[in-house]
């Protein structure tokens, strides 16, 4: 099986409506207004209204998303060997 945290990854984005995502480690968090989802190195955090996950597969990495999505931000995740991991014990 090849290692997700190698595996590139992809977003489509169709009409703000349908969002197709590849590269996807894991889903941290989801509600209807926001999904924060786990790819590579990086979190990937999508907002929106009415959102849902259509499709979730891990093994693949592969993750499908409907509804209004209104943002997509990503941001570097801590490693466990992170400054502020060390000092505040996260």
């Amino acid at each position: 099986m090849e290692n997700i945290s190698e595996t590139s990854h992809a977003l489509t984005l169709e009409n703000r409506e349908h969002l197709s995502l590849s590269g996807i480690s894991d889903v941290d968090s989801f509600d209807e207004e926001e999904i924060v989802a786990i790819c590579s190195c990086d979190e990937l955090t999508i907002k929106g209204e009415l959102l849902h996950i259509e499709e979730l597969n891990l093994e693949t990495g592969y993750v499908s998303v409907s509804g209004k999505v209104t943002s997509l931000t990503y941001s570097e995740k801590f490693s466990s060997s992170s400054l502020l991991k060390r000092l505040f014990g996260g």
